[in-house]
């Protein structure tokens, strides 16, 4: 064992979360029993860096995979032996899926430590301030300066720009190598295609998902019954990383830029972190404005003071703040540890938890009718806004988590979004607390409530239910970009007769809207105006807007492509003969429905039940054609001639290691093959994983080859 005052900075650990405290319990420990825990954190972490970096399905909470990163730096301080250049604290990220192409960094993306508390931001400053010769604290140093920046919790992308024009774009990865994710990049409207000058450099920053988008995702994830996002970090990364870029632009990303790596062809003479990011601003990049510089270590802790509660407002999430060195010259003297620098630091925030009072649970009918369980607080603050009411999901999930009416529980905010009750305080319970159940019949309209066998979902079966039709038609407002249409005007609209059919939003009139309660004149004209704008959108956002169960983004992209290339152009709206197809397919011909790339039987049939005779969505198209309503074809998609899988039929089943259901059917269509919904004699291949079930059994009985994941990859990779 070392000497643990010393330990930090003789294993290359300066400028890592070392804890004496930590550091002193780890060495009290036997030998034995430190490499023992040593080991076991090894593998949690290392099991959370790949559900994190390569699933974006977080296993541990920030704060936990903290704490048990600083106790692995302490024990590493402690007992020297057990560092090996594999350690998490030596690495950065992960590992990559495998699912793109791999780029090398030009130079090394690095991690950021930890400080979480003020005095470890005093701590940092000590050791940047003796890496450059310069006085301790509280002498003053004038030559030293910060620049504060709130720490956007994002995907860490590379933009590679030349002679001024956007070539290609990387994930981090691993550090030294990253994943290609360029054409994705590329429909985000904050990456710029062409900068203001044309110069050559490297942009390093963030990509993240805006709270905004978060919430509708999973709002309508939820109401399709599918598992909730855990926050936006993991949202927007797991929309980056989609095959197709379709659905990337669909999910309403953007990004912030921070970092310059400048060329030696095209220099740009920069001498600072602050001035970078001028120049970055200046050059077209979006640069967040929320930052100072020509701060000393007391001016950032107040900075970081003056955004605690304020960051709740922003319109997207930051856990905390980057401090940096601001002069280049001295980020170079100080240079780096194994996988961060020590000119930087990230100070972040506590996650925030309070206490209330669950006063009722009531249940609230969905647009496809699902009830959903929502527990009516006591008022209380979390996360900068009052909260009053948090989802329960399901009754599955407030069984689980056994939380009863009158239970005193905690509180917080999921991705600092989404109230989220954690538990209750059993301690607290005086035996007057009641448990709750599903109602039988529907709240708003009586009809009886049906459970979906096997199934979490609970819902109504009432087509007509006053509370389905206002929902679906409020999806639909929000779906097609409806500004202004929010849900007071809505009701009135629904409540008057005005909006019938959804076509009807596009028939109201000015004075129509005038008559609404609480409607000026330049209002309604303002409504009038979002509702014509709308009037020509892209075909998979009409289809996506109708709120089809079980259809999201990426069926409703391969409708779109479909009909594309099924309808032709004529005489009359486009967008009736379409309709005129899915009606006719829907009725005559379903199985047709299960030949598209990515759909199996049970979409197949709600497509069939949707558009065909009685079903909700007869006649819906036909009537947005005749209100003026006009669709965007999606471009014709590249013909694949040849790839390891042309001519191939394949099912994805099961959970498969590196991929989500939609990456590992897009890598089956990359290399010319084509997703299939069904196991049968026709299907060549199916890659099954944990949790594969009758399709394994089926092509077990059929003798249909099957594949894991590693094999999957290595048949994609195949060349002809």
């Amino acid at each position: 064992m070392t000497d643990v005052a010393n330990a930090g900075e003789a294993l290359g650990l300066d400028g890592l979360p070392v804890d004496p405290a930590l550091i002193a319990e780890a060495a009290a420990l036997p030998e034995d029993d430190a490499a023992a825990r040593h080991a076991n954190l090894v593998a949690q972490i290392e099991a959370a860096n790949k559900a994190y970096y390569e699933s974006d399905a977080p296993i541990l909470t920030d704060a936990e995979y903290d704490q048990h990163f600083r106790r692995l730096v302490a024990l590493e301080a402690a007992f020297p032996a057990l560092v090996t250049p594999d350690s998490p604290t030596q690495r950065v990220g992960a590992q990559l899926a495998g699912t793109f192409d791999e780029v090398r960094h030009r130079r090394m993306m690095l991690s950021l430590s930890n400080a979480f508390s003020h005095d470890e931001l005093r701590a940092f400053d000590g050791r940047v301030r003796k890496g450059l010769g310069l006085p301790a604290a509280p002498e003053p140093a004038p030559e030293l300066r910060y620049v504060a920046e709130l720490k956007i919790d994002g995907l860490a992308i590379s933009l590679r720009y030349e002679r001024g024009r956007f070539v290609q774009g990387a994930t981090r990865g691993d550090g030294t190598t990253g994943e290609d994710v360029t054409a994705n990049l590329r429909t985000i409207g904050t990456v710029p295609a062409r900068l203001s000058e044309a110069v050559s450099l490297d942009a390093r920053g963030e990509v993240y998902m805006p709270k905004g988008e978060f919430a509708r995702i999973n709002a309508e994830r939820e109401e399709q019954g599918l598992p909730l996002y855990a926050n936006p970090r993991n949202s927007g990364a797991g929309s980056l990383r989609q095959k197709d870029p379709a659905v990337t632009a669909a999910r309403q990303l953007s990004t912030w830029s921070y970092q310059v790596i400048e060329d030696e062809a095209t220099p740009l003479g920069l001498a600072s972190q602050s001035g970078a990011l001028d120049r970055l601003q200046a050059l077209g990049f979006a640069v967040n404005p929320n930052r100072e510089s020509g701060l000393d270590i007391e001016g950032v802790i107040a900075f970081t003071e003056a955004w605690r509660e304020k960051r709740h407002g922003l319109p997207y999430e930051t856990d905390g703040v980057v401090v940096k060195v601001d002069a280049f010259e001295q980020q170079e003297r100080l240079g780096m540890v194994s996988r961060a620098p020590r000119w930087a630091i990230a100070y972040k925030y506590p996650p925030e938890q309070v206490e209330t009072v669950v006063e009722d649970i009531v249940a609230y009918v969905g647009r496809t009718g699902t009830l959903t369980p929502v527990a009516h607080l006591r008022p209380t603050k979390v996360a900068g806004s009052t909260v009053a009411r948090a989802t329960l999901h399901n009754l599955d999930e407030l069984r689980r988590k056994d939380i009863r009416v009158g239970d005193h529980v905690i509180l917080q905010k999921a991705g600092d979004v989404i109230p989220e009750v954690v538990r209750p305080i059993v301690e607290k319970r005086t035996g007057e607390e009641r448990e709750w159940d599903m109602p039988a019949a529907c709240p708003v309209c009586g009809q009886p409530v049906v459970r979906d066998e096997g199934a979490v979902r609970h819902y109504c079966a009432n087509a007509a239910c006053p509370a389905r039709v206002g929902q679906e038609f409020g999806y639909f407002a929000g779906g097609m970009d409806i500004d202004g249409l929010g849900w007071a005007v809505l009701s009135q609209l629904l409540e008057r007769g005005m909006v019938k059919r959804r076509g009807d939003f596009f028939r109201l009139t000015v004075e129509d809207l005038e008559s609404l309660d609480r409607f000026a004149r330049k209002s309604a004209e303002n409504l009038y105006s979002a509702i014509q704008k709308v009037r020509r959108r892209p075909l998979e956002r009409i289809i996506a807007s109708l709120g089809i169960p079980q259809v999201g983004w990426t069926t409703a992209i391969e409708l779109a492509h479909w009909l594309a290339a099924e309808v032709p152009d004529g005489p009359g709206a486009w967008l009736a003969r379409a309709a005129a197809l899915l009606e006719t397919t829907a009725t005559d011909r379903p199985e047709v429905f299960k030949e598209l790339e990515g759909i199996g039987p049970t979409l197949a049939a709600s497509l069939a039940g949707y558009f065909g005779p009685g079903g909700p969505g007869e006649g819906v198209l036909e009537d947005l054609a005749a209100a003026g309503v006009e669709a965007e074809l999606p471009a014709p998609r590249a013909a694949v001639v040849v790839g390891p899988l042309a001519g191939k039929t394949v099912v994805v089943t099961g959970t498969i290691e590196g991929f989500s259901r939609e990456e590992a059917e897009a890598a089956v269509r990359e290399a010319g093959g084509k997703p299939g919904g069904s196991v049968s004699k026709k299907t060549d291949y199916v890659v099954a994983g944990p949790g594969a079930g009758s399709k394994l059994a089926k092509a077990e009985e059929l003798g249909v080859p099957v594949l894991d994941a590693e094999g999957f990859r290595a048949l994609i990779r195949e060349r002809e």
